[in-house]
Formats: structure tokens, sequence, C-alpha cells
């Protein structure tokens, strides 16, 4: 046997077995092996007894006196009853349901039971224990640290240990060693197989912390080569030259109804000397809600059209593409550049002949004037970009340039080239408006080079932000701004109800028929969420913004959305369900106008997490305080989709351990580039499970 046996293959475990490990994606034996376990329970203490804690799991072993199956008084359960006695006392042990246990078990069996002892108005009692045969060998599901697993229909932890101890017996001298021998002596780490053995069964606590370290360890370490890997296959590809035209550059500037701050300097200069070189540029913008992300890459923009080359620009909804084409209009209308906005319903085109205002123009034309080259900048949605049903509406570039995509960090090397004709792969600025913690970007996005927008414009107001546990103050503040011609956000965290759910927990479709009918029966009240149509929202998010009604009640759609400078109140029922860097993009949903700004949370969790949570955004008004404070305190799931990178809750919370980080990172820069066979194949391994791109 070896990791990549089909668990058909493996002995004991049947058809009916195979299917349900399949339900939890363990498909082959190093799935099996690597399905580490979730938790931890402790039965090392062995206890007399006489000894034993009332209320408590209690470990104990003992000889059976008696053991027999009776059905309860009414006749609708059977019990399973047991005496016990070691050489200090005896015990009451009692199973319900499980009248299998009188097979299992008979009188003078020797065995371990963890459980734990009630007390009733007869006798002590240990209720419904495991238990386990003592023999020879060493016990797996008492009197010892035992694991527990993810479990699904018909797959029980106790059923997991029983198929692995025998499995591990067999295996573990032959299991082949997937590190090199010198960084597991330099950075002190156990090795595969003892590792393998410890996370599954430990002797003590400190074995478990030691096989989580190697395994946090080797994950990041082939997280750290295959980012090498990725930034060295990227520069064997050849991208287009764009020198820097500072003439234009300057022009640009000087146009701007405002003055760049010292990061938007900074951050356009990083990006332009990038395509300086002839390899494409891997960059991510970072920077706050009106930070100024889109003026770098307007600048980025228009230094690549200006050298002859088009720019596509992608956003994730409809929503922002018009934004960004109305934005990158009002910007570059006097620099003769033709624009395009492709989003499949409405479809517009900006020519430098007219130098006043855009016109309608059918999808073929703008298709075709694209790929001779006349349209300079095109910005859509990204599935108009790179899904196509027909070859008449795939987009084709004459020259393409540079790709800007918004809030979308993957968009890998194969992509790019879909959207080349040409051999040379276009030069990728991704942006992101939530600031990601230095240990992710270190890690998980350690391919991309990083800029960092870390101030705002001059002259914003600080949104006041306020916890409120009485609604009747927040809608008291919201009635006072609606007076005075201002509009508010109210945003709860389900669609609707949910009868599972405890009926604190706000929903869109509830909140919006109470403000409507009860609260604000006077004000124009619209709600908006994601199972609406795409044309639905976009109408929605317009007509608030040109002031047709008062408040939106929205989920998280509004996350990123429109700009509404009107709006001047962000109300969040729920806050504690939402993480930090949520919040805080919903308070910038807010603030863009020159009137005072509020932001209220609401929230009636009184844990000690909230608290601290909810008076962070109180205090601080940086997206990258934020992002820390949320790392530390709810761990990498709110920035990074656990599931999407299937790694486990141990390796996830160690993304936010600096020290472990920089070691693999050193670790893997120690033996890149990789000459040693098994290692390339383990990297090839884990590639292809993560499909990073």
């Amino acid at each position: 046997m070896n990791f990549i046996t089909p668990i058909e293959n493996i002995s004991g475990i049947g058809s009916a077995y195979q299917k349900r490990l399949k339900n939890l994606k363990i498909k082959t034996l190093g799935d099996l092996l690597y399905n580490f376990p979730r938790d931890y329970k402790d039965f090392s203490k062995i206890s007399k007894i006489k000894n034993i804690r009332i209320n408590e799991i209690n470990s104990i072993s003992g000889k059976i006196i008696s053991i027999e199956e009776e059905k309860s008084p009414h006749k609708r359960m059977s019990l399973t009853k047991c005496l016990i006695e070691d050489d200090s006392a005896s015990l009451e042990v009692i199973w319900f349901n499980q009248p299998y246990m009188t097979k299992s078990l008979k009188a003078g069996d020797e065995v371990m039971l963890s459980g734990k002892v009630n007390i009733n108005r007869y006798s002590v009692q240990m209720v419904s224990p495991t238990f386990e045969k003592i023999s020879l060998k060493e016990t797996i599901h008492t009197g010892r640290i035992v694991p527990i697993y993810s479990e699904t229909k018909g797959i029980t932890s106790k059923w997991i240990r029983y198929v692995l101890r025998p499995i591990l017996d067999k295996i573990k001298s032959k299991i082949p060693e997937t590190l090199p021998e010198e960084i597991i002596k330099k950075y002190n780490l156990l090795t595969l197989p003892d590792a393998i053995e410890k996370i599954h069964f430990p002797d003590k606590t400190e074995g478990v912390v030691e096989a989580q370290r190697r395994f946090v360890f080797e994950q990041l370490f082939l997280i750290s080569l295959l980012n090498m890997k990725k930034r060295d296959e990227l520069k064997k590809e050849e991208a287009p030259a764009i020198p820097i035209n500072l003439p234009v550059i300057k022009r640009f500037i000087n146009s701007l109804p405002f003055t760049l701050t010292p990061a938007q300097k900074k951050c356009s200069w990083q990006a332009m000397k990038d395509m300086e070189r002839n390899f494409p540029m891997n960059r991510l913008l970072q920077g706050d809600v009106g930070s100024g992300k889109t003026v770098v890459s307007a600048i980025a923009a228009i230094n690549t059209v200006k050298a002859k080359r088009q720019v596509v620009l992608m956003a994730p909804t409809e929503i922002l593409t018009k934004q960004h084409f109305k934005t990158f209009f009002n910007l570059l209308k006097n620099f003769n550049i033709n624009i395009g906005l492709l989003t499949g319903k409405e479809d517009i085109y900006y020519s430098k002949k007219l130098r006043s205002d855009t016109i309608e123009i059918s999808r073929k034309k703008l298709l075709e004037k694209t790929e001779k080259g006349e349209i300079d900048i095109l910005i859509g949605t990204q599935a108009l970009i790179t899904q196509t049903k027909t070859k008449e509406n795939k987009v084709k570039f004459n020259d393409l340039g540079l790709i800007i995509i918004d809030e979308q960090h993957r968009f890998g090397v194969k992509q790019r080239a879909t959207l080349s004709p040409k051999k040379k792969i276009a030069h990728l600025l991704s942006m992101t408006a939530t600031p990601i913690p230095r240990t992710l970007t270190l890690t998980i996005w350690g391919d991309l080079d990083l800029s960092i927008i870390d101030t705002l414009p001059k002259g914003r107001k600080k949104i006041k932000t306020e916890i409120i546990t009485e609604e009747k103050k927040a809608y008291s503040l919201i009635e006072k701004e609606i007076k005075k011609g201002r509009q508010a956000f109210v945003i709860c965290p389900r669609i609707e109800s949910d009868e599972d759910e405890s009926s604190l927990l706000k929903s869109v479709k509830d909140e919006h028929e109470k403000l409507s009918k009860i609260i604000f029966p006077k004000l124009r009240i619209e709600m908006l969420h994601g199972k609406m149509k795409p044309k639905e929202k976009d109408k929605i998010m317009k007509d608030f913004k040109n002031k047709k009604f008062d408040v939106l009640v929205s989920t998280s759609v509004v996350e990123v959305g429109i700009d509404v400078p009107n709006a001047t109140v962000m109300m969040i029922e729920g806050a504690d369900r939402f993480g930090l860097a949520q919040l805080h993009q919903f308070r910038g949903r807010v603030g863009r106008g020159k009137d005072q700004s509020y932001c209220f949370l609401l929230t009636e969790s009184k844990s000690k997490t909230t608290i601290e949570r909810m008076k962070a955004m109180v205090k601080y008004d940086s997206g990258f305080k934020l992002s820390e404070i949320d790392l530390r305190l709810r761990g990498p799931g709110d920035f990074m989709g656990k599931r999407q990178w299937g790694m486990p809750d141990f390796v996830m919370s160690s993304l936010n351990n600096l020290e472990i980080i920089r070691e693999a990172r050193n670790a893997s820069e120690d033996v890149y580039p990789i000459s040693n066979d098994r290692l390339k194949k383990r990297l090839e391994a884990f590639e292809e499970k993560l499909h990073l791109e």
C-alpha cells in the first residue's frame, strides 16, 4: 500500500463504507491518513472507582461482574446494565438502546471505560461510556488521548480509529519522507511517519502539538515553494515592455480635481516600473474603501494606452463595471482615448472623436472595434470577458498590454493567455478593498508583488461609529438624517427568517416590512438581497443613488457596490455575525460625500470577543489595523475560504503565526530550485489539489 492506493483496495473497508468515506472526500489511503482529527478527548488519566468524580468524564479499568439487558417500564427503551469492579470499589454502568452490548461484553471481561458519571436517587452510574476490552495491545478508544474526527452518516470517530490503527501498524515503517532531511534537522521537525502516528494516536498532548507543527510547517513550506515556482514561471513568459511616459502622466495628475496622496504616487510608480520589464507584472493593490485605488489603475491604464497597447478592466458586478466606466470616462475624457463598456445589457462606447458623451453600440460592433485595436480600454465583468457561448461573442484584443481586476484575487497565466492573441502575456494589476494581514500576504498571496495605499485622501470626515443595544436610538438618528434630505442603509445578516434560528437574528424581509409599516410608514423604503436577479439589483441600486427612496434594507450584497454620496447612515443589525473586514466594508459605503456620516453597530451578544471586536470598530478607522485584530480574534477564515484551500483548522489558525511562516519561507529558499525528486512529486500533488489559479 502507498498514499495513492484507492480505499477500495484497503482490506476491512467494505463498499458501503467506501461510499460514506467519499462523502468526507476520502478516496485514497493518503486522504485517510491526512484526514486529521478535529479535536481530542483526554481519557488518559485512569481513576480508581472509589476516586471517580461526579458529573465529570472519568476513565476506569476493571472486571465485569455482571451484564444484562432489560426493558424500561414503558418498553420504549432497552437498558443494558453492567456492574464493574476494580480493587477499590464497584460501579454501575448503563447504556441506552444498545442491546448488542450483551453480545460484545461478557461477565469476566477486563475492560476500560471512559464516560460521564452521574448520581441519581438510587445509585452512582457511568452513563453510555466508550468501552474497550483490555488486551496486551494498547487501547485506542479509552485510557488515552483519543482523536475525534469529522463524521458523516455511518462513519464514526470510533470506526475511523478502528480502521486506522492496523493500517498504521502495517505501513508506518514504509511511509516515505517528503521533506528534505536537512530541513527536518534544522527546524527540529518530526519525521512524517512519527507525525502521522502522533497526530492520530498521541501518547500525550505534547505529541499532538509536535505533530501539528510538522504539518503546519510542511503546508506553509509547500505554499512558499509553489509561490516561488509561479514567480519563476511568470518570469519565463514574455510581456510587452511599456515605457513610462512622464509627460502624459504629469499632465494627467495635474488634471485631477484633487492631489494624489504619497501612497497613491508610490503605488502608481511601483506598477509602472513593473510594466517597464519584458516579463508580466503580477501586482496586488490593497487599499481601504475610498483610498483611491481606481486613480492608481487609471495611471497604469493611460500609460499603457499611450504605448499603443490595450487595457481591459474586469469587475465582479455590472454595477461596479458601470461605476468604473463613469470614473474612467470622467478622468480620461480629455486624453484622446476610446473606452468601451461591455455588460451584456447595455454596451456603450465613448469615442475620442466625439469628446462629449457616450453612445450605445451593438455588441458585434464593439467586439469588432476591440479586435481591430480601436477600443483602448474595455470595461466589463470577468464572466463576459472569459466565458463565451459562441465564437461571435468572444472578446479578442489586438494588442493587450494590461489587465486590471477589481476584487478578484486570482487570475492565472492561462487565463491571461486566452485574452492575448499574440505570444506576449499582459501585465496584471489586481485591486482589493479588503486589507489583507501581512502574514496572509506572505503566504497565500506570496506570488504577488504588493502595493498598499495606507492613507486616505485629505478632507474626508471620519465616520462616527457607535455600538447600539436599543434599536429606537438608531431609528431616531436615521429619521433625523432623512429629514435633512440624506439616505440610510440597514444591513441584516440573512434574507428571511428561519424557524431553526434564533428569532433575534434579523432578516431583510422582516426588517423591510417592520420599517415600512411600523417604524417609518411615511418614508420610502426598498430592500435588496442576493436572490434577486442582477437586473433587479442594478435597478434598485441605481434608484437608491438617484434618491428615489430613503432607506435600503439589504444583506451583505452592498459590501462591494455603487457609491451613494448622499447616504450618511449605515445601520448594521447583528453586527457580531460579520467579520471586522466586512463591517469595515459596510461602513465604507457611507462617508463618500461632504456631510458627516454615521455607522451604528447593533448587537445583543455579550461575549467578550464580540465586545472587543465592536470596540475595535469604534476605535479604529484603518482597515489594515482591523484586519490584524480580526485575524487574531477570529482566524484567517474571515479572509480566505477554508474549504477552498482544504486546510485543517490547526493549519488555518497558524496563518497568524509570523515566526513559523518565516521559518517555512526560509526553508523553501534553502531548497529552491528543487533537486529532490520526492519533494518535486509532493509539490506537484499539492499544486493539483489546491488549484490556486
